[in-house]
């Protein structure tokens, strides 16, 4: 049982730091698409467009059922909206505020995880996770190395609405852990897509399918990011509790700043290197931190012990 325990969070962690990755290449190329007149929320529109066929055709393929426990209904229906909102308030606070500032803003959300999780789960309150939590926002603040000059409210305001909403995010997805991962996909997508298709309709940024070829390859690039992104969360947060998960999660902005400096030769300082190592070395205690939590987990609450 031990083994088996390790293991699960060994694999939740990993698949994390791979949702991360495909993350950080989707911010990248994100930003190319918006520098080619595309917004934030015409490109989360499409993509939860896409993902939703997929998600059909898979089901179809597999013969997989769409049913959700009853008792996941709630979970789930706010799983969907919190991932709306987190990515249409993310992406428009940058239409205020330098990326680096939204950034640092936007990722206090693990954080805010580990301080709620003891409150709002079983896990108990580890400050040992808290001092990694500091750190790895710490390293985070260093890689993007904030710009504070010419700060707009509003950007401040979307920037931590979207942190508090990634709270809530993972909060809801570890409500509804034992949903399959394709219903799960299915209908958390399903209620993302009116929402976004609402704020598009709100702020006249919707544009027809023939938009997107404006910059082919920066949106393919985003969406196949989120794509694969998103997937690898779902699977993660089914594994490893909120709090390991999102500290995992700080790693994304590292895997931005090197694919944008190998990729288009932005350059690196020494300070980013320090944030960087950080970062690694945060989530590598995280790591550590989560094997023993899963070993020592079964012991506790094993029959006869």
């Amino acid at each position: 049982m031990q083994e088996r325990g390790a293991s699960s969070a060994q694999h939740g962690l990993a698949l994390a730091l791979g949702s991360a990755a495909a993350f950080g290449t989707n911010i990248v190329s994100a930003q190319l698409a918006g520098h080619a007149g595309l917004s934030g929320p015409l490109i989360v529109f499409y993509r939860v467009f896409l993902m939703l066929a997929l998600v059909v055709g898979a089901a179809l393929i597999w013969r997989a059922s769409l049913a959700v426990p009853r008792k996941h209904w709630s979970a789930l229906a706010l799983f969907g909206l919190s991932t709306a909102l987190t990515a249409c308030a993310y992406l428009s606070s940058v239409a205020f505020l330098p990326i680096t500032v939204a950034a640092v803003v936007f990722y206090t959300f693990p954080i805010l995880i580990v301080l709620a999780e003891p409150f709002l789960t079983p896990a108990r309150f580890s400050l040992d996770r808290v001092v990694i939590a500091l750190v790895a926002f710490l390293g985070v603040a260093m890689v993007v190395g904030p710009d504070w000059h010419g700060l707009d409210p509003r950007g401040l305001a979307l920037a931590l609405a979207a942190s508090v909403l990634a709270a809530v995010q993972f909060f809801s997805a570890a409500r509804c852990a034992e949903t399959g991962t394709i219903p799960k996909l299915f209908w958390s997508h399903l209620v993302i897509l009116p929402v976004t298709l609402a704020i598009l309709a709100l702020t006249g940024l919707f544009q027809p399918p023939s938009a997107l070829l404006l910059a082919p390859v920066a949106v393919a690039i985003t969406i196949g990011g989120y794509l694969i992104g998103f997937l690898f969360q779902v699977m993660a947060l089914a594994r490893v509790a909120p709090g390991p998960a999102a500290l995992a999660f700080c790693g994304e902005p590292v895997f931005a700043v090197a694919i944008a400096a190998v990729f288009l030769g932005e350059r690196v300082g020494s300070l980013q290197y320090a944030g960087g190592a950080l970062v690694v070395a945060a989530i590598i205690a995280n790591v550590i931190l989560e094997q023993k939590r899963a070993r020592r987990l079964p012991a506790v609450t094993a029959p006869g012990t």
